[in-house]
């Protein structure tokens, strides 16, 4: 489990005193336990790797932003932290799918509902989140069901 690793390299990153890598670790376990607590009045069960891998996609797309106005805004040394952490970050985040991947998919579930119009974009975006959420890029997979089905 996702969960485990994290915690595991946080003791590691302790014991090595390693307190950049610390730092990041901690920041990862909070918005974990933030997330855990959030989905105790949830009524729907979630595997546990999907949520973890969910807290470590939106924490790596804050990050991503986050460098791009440090480096519009010549703070070099705030980008460079921020891309430290998302390093980390990534190193727990599951491998996604390439274009390739991601565009058979979307045949695969355009195809299953029998879409043909663009009407039909939310039923196929739910669907591929659904089926492939934790490995794919939501952003990325909606301008390619958009041209699918366009």
């Amino acid at each position: 489990m996702i969960r485990d690793d994290i915690k595991q390299a946080t003791v590691q990153a302790m014991k090595a005193g390693d307190k950049p890598r610390t730092a990041a670790l901690r920041l990862i376990s909070a918005r974990i336990k933030d997330r855990d607590i959030e989905m105790r009045t949830s009524a729907k069960e979630v595997n546990d790797d999907d949520l973890v891998t969910e807290v470590l996609q939106k924490m790596a797309k804050q990050r991503r932003e986050s460098i791009q106005m440090y480096e519009e805004g010549g703070r070099e040394e705030l980008a460079q932290q921020e891309r430290d952490e998302l390093a980390v970050i990534e190193e727990f985040l599951p491998q996604m799918m390439d274009e390739a991947a991601t565009r058979a998919a979307i045949e695969d579930v355009k195809s299953g509902l029998g879409a043909s119009s663009i009407k039909d974009m939310g039923r196929v975006m739910a669907e591929l989140k659904a089926r492939h959420g934790a490995v794919l890029d939501m952003s990325k997979a909606s301008g390619w069901v958009k041209e699918a089905l366009s």
